[in-house]
């Protein structure tokens, strides 16, 4: 799970650095998400990832919930857990392991927070490829070709102003889409939910820093 979820975000973070061959209509819409974001005290969400062949074959399906509040965050999927205090983030791999890095050092692929705020990085191009129906359609393409990814299509649903959906196309073709679902944006969190706590995991965890 933190695999396919880091892959999304570290396709899809934008920061605020847009190029001039950028899409004026896709950066009013991304703005747009961006400061309906920034309203939002807490946000709890289901969030499905499914992938696929080059022949449109589902390979897989992974279903797990988030949770954000400012810069922090839990993610959990199965025994699996992603804990952000903003100065942490804490990846429980369902066993015996849990590994400890600092935002800062995840820096390159950024949090759950760069996704649905819809912030622009520079090292991606992007446009506004469809709005019909209840969603825009952004496609964002990385300037950097050697990336593992050919481009990521965001999906913005235009009542709510929240990116809800993003599809990934690798270099072989292989398509990872990664979903959200039961969106609550004014959810009531305390703060000790985004505190690390050792003694909730096994006594035998490993603790990698």
């Amino acid at each position: 799970m933190k695999q396919f979820f880091l892959l999304l975000i570290a396709s899809t973070v934008l920061l605020s650095n847009a190029q001039a061959q950028n899409d004026p209509a896709a950066k009013k819409v991304l703005d747009a998400v961006g400061a309906k974001f920034k309203s939002f005290k807490g946000i709890t969400a289901k969030f499905a990832i499914k992938s696929f062949t080059s022949k449109g074959k589902l390979n897989s399906t992974k279903n797990g919930d988030i949770s954000i509040k400012g810069q922090k965050y839990v993610l959990k999927q199965g025994k699996t857990e992603v804990l952000c205090d903003a100065a942490n983030v804490y990846s429980y791999d369902g066993a015996k392991t849990i590994t400890v890095t600092s935002v800062e050092e995840g820096s390159q692929t950024l949090s759950p927070q760069k996704l649905l705020a819809g912030s622009y990085d520079k090292d991606f191009t992007y446009k506004l490829v469809s709005s019909a129906g209840a969603f825009h359609e952004i496609e964002m393409m990385p300037v950097d070709k050697r990336k593992s990814f050919q481009k990521v299509n965001l999906f913005v649903d235009k009542a709510k102003n929240m990116i809800t959906r993003a599809k990934i196309l690798d270099k072989s073709n292989n398509v990872v889409d990664f979903s959200f679902a039961n969106l609550n944006t004014s959810a009531n969190l305390a703060d000790n939910l985004f505190v690390f706590n050792k003694a909730k995991y096994p006594k035998d965890v490993e603790i990698l820093d």
